[in-house]
């Protein structure tokens, strides 16, 4: 059975992001996708995170992560190891079982604003 990945950026999406009312909407074509995974993770400070990962069949990956009370589209980039994962000023880098989420804006030396989450077993 075949998957899609379909993103769309309605109108309001962009008004709301860019303040404009009368943007178009943005749309990406469909990406067919190879499998989808939801993981769960407990981080070190209690909070419980349901991401999911989506492969493709062109070989580009993609995490749905869960930031400051929205879901955000990580885009896999290029890592020494585990597999890391970028969307605007936030990384969610996993090795293993195990993931930290960083903010770039913290600074280049900053803790991960999330450390410690530790997929959950089901």
């Amino acid at each position: 059975m075949k998957t899609w990945l379909v993103a769309t950026i309605t109108a309001a999406g962009l008004a709301a992001l860019y303040g404009n009312a009368w943007a178009a909407p943005l749309q990406f074509a469909e990406i067919q996708t190879k499998n989808r995974q939801t993981h769960k993770y407990t981080c070190a400070t209690g909070k419980i995170l349901h991401v999911t990962y989506w492969n493709t069949a062109n070989g580009q990956s993609f995490a749905l992560v869960p930031v400051k009370g929205k879901q955000l589209l990580f885009v896999n980039t290029m890592s020494a190891s585990g597999a890391k994962y970028q969307a605007g000023s936030y990384t969610w880098w996993t090795k293993g079982p195990r993931a930290d989420l960083y903010d770039a804006m913290s600074g280049e030396n900053a803790p991960p604003i999330l450390s410690d989450c530790v997929t959950i077993v089901r």
